[in-house]
């Protein structure tokens, strides 16, 4: 396969992380945009990437872009894109998509009109009426963005961020790609000890030990183009093993996680298990006001309940000003706590040293960062 055009989507906030992490792959012509970075590589980039992301969302292949302000406009743009380079006469290939500010706004009517280019383009080539669709899979996704398309084929399956660990999650789970993101921005080191006093489902602990340790996130998984023609079953191999081959085998790395409820500890050490990294993570009940830090050094990363998502807002504002309280200035000792309230500092007691702009999913957060003793 010669280079192609890819593109990883990803959290708002993140898209620097994502730039970095694809040139230290050894991507070429990374190009981060809002909520998504662009890049070129081989059939060996895209397993790669798909192994090796933290942060992304997941990995498309990127096979146009063009002005459509009319249906005729993006049918006829569609229907002159390669489809028969990826797509064979009895694979599989639905289409879904997004369309924001742009005047062609029903999503039902564009994925008509892109399957039925996708159609027409393939009839010519293959010279067939008709298509089984009983073989591989090849999503098509697009997007519509002030009337610009990008029309996608994903290589991912399931979201990058389902690494494969979490079959059972707490009631509001944080995103496995934003609890890496924060284990990176913390600046967790192999030998670090991580607390998450909310650890819920164990996610920023298991991000942040598959970050130490430089385990791929996407060893324990399967990615649609693992079947596609294009992509020899050599090649996976191949990225699998350099991936394993990257694993600080060193590391000594701690996680320790703390929650209120005894059932959100079990789902920590259960999902430890299933990611691989249960030796370098231990969890107790244990209620806020009970927190203590551990060692000489580490890192405190967490996810506190906030009005949003579990409690009412007085509650979570309640916990905050705990967390203050018991969050001791301690030298070599960091804080990094993301939230969605404007409030935080004011109910924590102290302004942060750093803020980053993240979002949970839909939800625009901070993330407080300190790290001054």
């Amino acid at each position: 396969m010669d280079q192609v055009q890819l593109v990883c989507p990803c959290l708002l906030g993140v898209e620097g992380l994502v730039a970095d992490e694809l040139r230290r792959m050894d991507a070429q012509n990374v190009m981060p945009e809002n909520g998504r970075v662009l890049f070129t590589g081989d059939e060996s980039m895209i397993a790669r990437a798909n192994l090796c992301s933290r942060y992304s969302e997941r990995v498309l292949v990127l096979l146009g872009t063009f002005a459509a302000r009319s249906f005729e406009e993006l049918f006829q743009n569609v229907k002159g894109l390669p489809w028969e380079r990826w797509i064979g006469k009895n694979d599989i290939f639905p289409v879904k998509g997004r369309s924001l500010s742009s005047k062609l706004s029903s999503v039902p009517d564009c994925q008509k009109i892109i399957k039925k280019a996708i159609v027409e383009r393939l009839k010519q080539h293959y010279h067939i009426s008709w298509f089984p669709e009983t073989e591989t899979l090849y999503q098509v996704q697009f997007l519509i963005l002030k009337d610009r398309v990008s029309v996608m084929i994903d290589t991912s399956g399931a979201g990058l961020h389902k690494r494969g660990y979490r079959a059972n999650a707490t009631e509001a789970p944080i995103k496995e790609t934003l609890a890496a993101a924060m284990a990176h921005l913390a600046r967790v080191r192999k030998d670090g000890t991580v607390i998450d006093p909310f650890c819920g489902s164990g996610t920023i602990l298991i991000e942040s030990a598959l970050y130490a340790m430089n385990i791929a996130p996407g060893l324990r998984r399967n990615f649609s183009a693992e079947n596609w023609d294009q992509m020899d079953s050599k090649i996976w191999m191949r990225e699998k093993e350099r991936a394993m081959d990257l694993i600080y085998r060193d590391a000594k790395f701690e996680g320790i996680g703390y929650d209120i409820d005894g059932a959100a500890v079990s789902l920590t050490l259960e999902n430890a298990k299933k990611a691989g990294v249960i030796a370098n993570i231990r969890a107790q009940k244990r209620d806020i006001r009970d927190f203590t830090l551990e060692g000489d050094r580490g890192y405190v990363i967490t996810n506190p309940p906030y009005g949003e998502r579990l409690l009412d807002t007085q509650q979570a504002q309640a916990i905050y000003r705990t967390m203050g309280q018991v969050f001791e200035k301690k030298p070599m000792w960091s804080y990094s706590i993301i939230s969605p309230d404007e409030t935080f500092e004011q109910c924590f007691g102290r302004k942060a040293d750093r803020r980053r702009k993240l979002y949970n999913g839909m939800i625009r957060c901070q993330l407080y960062l300190y790290f001054k003793s």
